[in-house]
């Protein structure tokens, strides 16, 4: 992981977190399920105003009463005590009894009116004969609010079919208004300004409408007995304003990278003007070519500092500007010049901009193959070697500096692509062999469809190696996060072209006589029409690749 020195904010230690849990309760309707909802006291102590399902605190009583409720087999400890706790707040919140009698009934409004919500609950419920209904209620998610956030909790999301015939009424202390809604109508309702919810409701509410009925939603947590998806969200600025992402979501590996802790300053809007700061020795400077095949643009790389010196990762396009930029971010002391592979959008500008440094800093990478396209033609100063080290040294305020690039050759994209790691802090340049948000072009016969795979296989190798926790694309954020979130990322990608492959062989199966064109639009039915002129490419490395395994196998 990233040296602690070289982190650009002080390190802090986030608010302990509070056991809690919450509960969806849920119904059909002939529009579909249904959610009930309430709303938080204008004086709470957290998101007062907000529209949020029942729940609350765990108690230590909730863990001490497993004998008062059923429970499945497969429900753990934990589960269990989370799930009474989720059953009192619904009682004592809204006057909901998830319960049974003696002999099996579900519990109705005659016993909820002999209970008192003020009082001791299980108690209660054990001396009218009730039995909790525990083995009702799932696991759906895990929340861990924020790392910025000065109250903060570990609760799972639960849900549980709202018992027929029973109405819910809020205590009118902490909940008021109840109103079932549907998860669409609510996220519309927000949007519109008309119904505040927080970040995890609002993505649990996004969740809910893959669901057509409470069914599904209960057989889909039954079937593992753990949460769908876990998640303590990351805020970074965007425009200006705060945003929070998931873990799955394109920018959380980068705010993870530069404000662990949990601070919220870091900007994510696409910087061309400006090098943006990962560590203090990585800034970023995104060349401004935003396309279809560019994302947001090329990443140029400055790994360094001004003790040291600079290594250039993939100077771009031959853009003055850019290339001007670059130079002064570095403050013209660049020592090296590396390509990643020598597509027009990353390779042009390494002469230009050695042109502009003193003294003139060694271009490297690999030349370009025979196989290359004219305007991907590349003569680096120096070819790497695979496993190469480029080492920067120097003497900063505190103490010897030392920032080392290890090669690692990596065809597949390119015949000449490579990748770099930064040993000392774990991060992975993997100039376009790994995208942030989509998938690179295989274009034979320079791109080859075996290669990259076995160039995955050689990267994920490498994380394991070299304990790398974050990769940094050439396009895109930072991808990473969580422990082994970038291994996971490599693995995902590799499986996502399994998958793609084995679909093409079935198309093939199917069609022996179709044309590429109908293949095309068969394998590749979920990529927008407009992509497909890209896709076909990566679709003949695919049939090149199916080729060559059926003759050896002949």
């Amino acid at each position: 992981m990233p040296r602690s020195k070289q982190h650009l904010h002080p390190k802090r230690e986030p608010v302990p977190t509070r056991p809690a849990a919450t509960v969806l309760l849920l119904r059909d309707t002939a529009d579909g399920i249904e959610v009930l909802m309430t709303r938080r006291s204008m004086t709470a102590s957290f998101v007062p105003g907000a529209y949020v399902f029942p729940g609350g605190g765990v108690d230590a009583q909730d863990a001490t009463s497993h004998g008062q409720a059923k429970r499945r087999d497969a429900q753990s400890d934990l589960h269990l005590t989370q799930a009474i706790a989720a059953i009192r707040e619904s009682f004592e919140e809204l006057g909901v009894l998830l319960a049974r009698r003696a002999d099996g009934s579900h519990a109705d409004t005659v016993d909820i009116a002999a209970l008192d919500r003020n009082l001791p609950f299980t108690a209660q419920c054990q001396t009218r004969g009730l039995t909790l209904a525990a083995d009702e209620v799932f696991v759906l998610a895990h929340w861990i609010t924020d790392r910025d956030l000065a109250r903060r909790f570990d609760v799972p999301f639960l849900v549980a079919r709202m018992p027929e015939g029973q109405t819910p009424v809020a205590d009118e202390s902490e909940q008021f208004e109840p109103i079932w809604v549907r998860p669409a109508d609510a996220l519309a309702r927000h949007k519109a300004g008309q119904f505040f919810i927080i970040f995890p409701t609002i993505r649990t509410l996004e969740r809910l409408l893959d669901y057509p009925d409470v069914n599904a939603v209960l057989q889909a947590c039954a079937a593992t007995e753990q949460p769908l998806w876990t998640s303590c969200p990351r805020a970074g600025l965007l425009g200006g304003r705060e945003v929070r992402y998931m873990e799955h979501e394109h920018p959380y590996g980068e705010l993870a990278l530069v404000c662990p802790d949990g601070q919220i300053v870091h900007p994510l809007d696409w910087q061309s003007e400006t090098a943006v700061a990962l560590l203090k020795n990585v800034l970023r400077l995104t060349a401004p070519n935003p396309g279809a095949m560019t994302g947001p643009g090329t990443n140029s790389y400055l790994v360094g500092d001004p003790a040291t010196g600079f290594i250039a990762i993939d100077p771009g396009p031959a853009d003055p500007q850019h290339i001007e930029k670059l130079w002064r971010a570095a403050a013209g002391d660049i020592r090296m010049i590396v390509c990643t592979h020598s597509h027009p959008d990353h390779s042009p500008g390494a002469l230009p901009l050695q042109a502009m440094c003193t003294p003139k800093p060694p271009i490297l990478g690999l030349p370009s193959a025979p196989s290359a396209r004219a305007a991907s033609e590349f003569m680096p100063d120096r070819s790497l070697e695979n496993h190469q080290r480029l080492t920067l040294t120097g003497r900063g305020p505190d103490g010897d500096l030392s920032h080392t690039l290890e090669v690692i050759h990596t065809p597949g994209h390119a015949a000449n692509h490579l990748c770099l790691v930064l040993l000392e802090d774990g991060l992975l340049f993997s100039g376009d062999h790994i995208l942030n948000g989509s998938t690179t072009v295989i274009d034979p016969p320079d791109g080859d469809m075996t290669a990259y795979l076995d160039s995955l296989d050689i990267l994920s190798a490498a994380c394991t190696e070299h304990k790398i926790e974050f990769i940094l694309p050439a396009h895109g954020y930072v991808i990473g996060g969580y422990a082994g979130e970038a291994a996971d990322a490599i693995a995902h990608l590799k499986a996502h072209r399994l998958k793609r492959e084995a679909k093409i062989v079935k198309v093939m199966q199917t069609r022996p006589q179709g044309t590429l064109d109908d293949w095309l639009a068969q394998v590749y039915d979920d990529v927008p029409q407009r992509m497909w002129p890209v896709a076909k490419r990566s679709l003949l490395a695919h049939i090149a690749r199916i080729e060559a395994d059926l003759s050896l196998n002949d």
